[in-house]
């Protein structure tokens, strides 16, 4: 059983071993980490505003963390998307250790449904790596724009705010309980 809250001061050394942990995994396979970045990452997590959530597991431990921002970054986005009320979901990072209980789509179906209940339209997210692309969209994503940014591309990627049913046993959120179920596609 999993369940998301706001990330406090107190998470910090937790979501920075998590972030580690991730890395070393990335880095296993030689693709790029946030090592470097990963104390400023998990510092985040002492923002008053409250925009990092965490998953944690039964035990407490942090599997899991993201950020949802309430306005989405300006560039690659047009106009009339800037206007629509939307969550813009980033810095999402899970610990390799639960990679079969799949909570990085625990969260990202979380978002969505959280994004419903704020009123939000949209759940927006972007990423610089295609495979990144067809993980996104094995969630309900579907890419919007292709982006040059400085040396590096980015895709924008977007998912209708919604309800989100049959997420109940697995995933307690506050006051409200939804289930995932793992390994079913979602």
């Amino acid at each position: 059983m999993f369940a998301m809250r706001a990330a406090t001061a107190a998470d910090v050394p937790a979501v920075e071993a998590l972030v580690l942990a991730r890395s070393a995994w990335l880095e296993d396979r030689g693709l790029p980490s946030w090592r470097e970045n990963a104390a400023d990452l998990a510092g985040q997590a002492e923002n008053p505003d409250g925009d990092v959530w965490v998953l944690v597991n039964d035990d407490g431990r942090i599997v899991g963390c993201t950020t949802i921002q309430e306005q989405t970054p300006p560039w690659g986005w047009t106009d009339e998307e800037l206007a629509e009320p939307s969550h813009y979901l980033y810095s999402s990072v899970t610990d390799p250790a639960y990679r079969e209980h799949k909570p990085g789509t625990a969260m990202a179906l979380w978002a969505v449904d959280h994004a419903a209940a704020a009123g939000k339209t949209w759940v927006r997210r972007g990423c610089n790596f295609p495979e990144l692309v067809t993980y996104y969209e094995n969630q309900g994503f579907t890419l919007a724009h292709e982006v040059q940014r400085t040396h590096q591309r980015f895709y924008l990627m977007a998912r209708r705010a919604e309800p989100v049913t049959g997420l109940g046993e697995e995933l307690k959120l506050g006051h409200q309980a939804f289930g995932f179920l793992p390994g079913r596609r979602q």
